[in-house]
């Protein structure tokens, strides 16, 4: 009965915030990155219930929809549903054979969520109403991949008493680190244990083979809001020592192509710059490159990888997909959703923006990064299965 109450609580505080909320998810329904999402996830559009499935698994985006592949190979004949929360994860999802929804805002989940037999929820997708209503629902509900940065975990362990609760519903935990287990035991969850990271497992592989150009490659992979300019920066200095070197800027988020493309032609305006979308090839100075799937195809002739997401506040980018194809690592400080990845690549620097131009120099001098390490997911399958 308790639970029944917190239950109703707690859609009422989330229906308060979604009645807020409103006027904002139309407007932001108009832009181009939440025209699918925000319709479907907040409205119902387009984004029914999912038929009959022996197996849902719940991620949030691109990364975390691209790191069960593995584990979907070895399911197969099951019935796979798949939920996401954006358009990029929606994207990769649907190169699966599942099905694919967005997965609705909290208090539509009464209407939406069925009978699933078993719902796997990755990383920190932590969703009251999805554990709790999966679980009376008849599913065993299992957290995959599992982590608590260590940023946020002050923040979860303030509300503990109500992650006692969500976790309460969740029959196992698969964590990434022994760091995140007994993070995940001082919020009281039982039944934990550390697996390692499923990324390790991700098969990676370049899709294209582009010619390299002459002389030192650099790629800015995944870069945010206030990084791009730190990075140019430091490459046009980097330029006076190595003036063969080319570098190409891969925005995170499409809809900054314009804005970044902008930013290159202003703070580097005595340089050669194309748009990939234009010609496809990286014969100037600086390219931006304005599409999207494209990373991997770089990395593979990149000589050099900064990877953003850790210079700005985001947490930092999988760092696994450059060490693959040896690229020599840059990053930022703020790795704190990363950092359990990183602990499997060599050779990799940290710094600021102000110290770009410094590990460019000294990357010449580093062997080319690697991956040391590995996961074994017959555990986690067999689980499932």
């Amino acid at each position: 009965m308790r639970n029944v109450a917190f239950d109703l609580f707690y859609t009422a505080v989330a229906a308060f915030f979604y009645v807020v909320a409103f006027p904002l998810l139309i407007l932001f329904s108009f832009k181009k990155k939440y025209h699918d999402s925000i319709p479907a996830r907040f409205f119902g559009i387009k984004n029914p219930s999912f038929q009959p499935h022996d197996i849902w698994f719940h991620v949030c985006s691109l990364g975390e929809a691209k790191a069960i592949a593995p584990i979907l190979e070895q399911l197969r004949g099951k019935k796979i549903a798949i939920s996401v929360i954006t358009h990029t994860g929606y994207e990769a999802a649907s190169k699966y054979a599942a099905q694919v929804r967005y997965l609705p805002y909290e208090i539509w989940l009464w209407f939406w969520i069925e009978r699933p037999k078993t719902v796997v929820i990755l990383e920190a997708e932590f969703w009251y109403l999805l554990f709790r209503l999966a679980r009376t629902r008849g599913a065993r509900v299992i957290a995959l991949n599992a982590r608590i940065s260590d940023r946020s975990f002050p923040k979860y362990y303030r509300m503990r008493w109500f992650y006692r609760i969500l976790l309460s519903q969740c029959d196992r935990i698969f964590c990434q680190s022994s760091e995140d287990m007994a993070r995940f035991i001082a919020l009281g969850a039982r039944n934990v244990e550390v697996v390692g990271n499923i990324k390790l497992a991700q098969k990676i592989e370049a899709t294209k083979l582009y010619p390299k150009p002459e002389g030192t490659l650099i790629v800015a992979a995944s870069t945010h809001e206030g990084e791009e300019e730190g990075i140019l920066r430091g490459f046009i200095a980097y330029r006076d020592h190595n003036p063969s070197a080319k570098l190409l800027v891969v925005p995170r988020h499409p809809e900054r192509f314009v804005k970044v493309g902008e930013l290159i032609s202003k703070t580097a305006p005595a340089m050669s710059f194309s748009r990939w979308s234009e010609s496809q090839m990286m014969d100037t100075d600086i390219t931006l490159i304005d599409a999207m799937g494209e990373l991997n195809n770089l990395y593979a002739i990149s000589d050099i990888a900064i990877v953003g997401g850790a210079f700005a506040s985001i947490g930092g980018h999988n760092p696994l997909e450059p060490a693959h194809f040896g690229c020599k690592i840059i990053s930022g400080e703020q790795i704190f959703l990363q950092r359990e990845l990183f602990k499997y690549v060599s050779h990799v620097q940290f710094v600021s923006l102000e110290g770009v131009l410094e590990a460019l120099k000294h990357a010449e001098e580093l062997p080319p990064s690697q991956i040391n390490g590995s996961v074994d997911l017959e555990k986690v399958v067999e689980y499932l299965q």
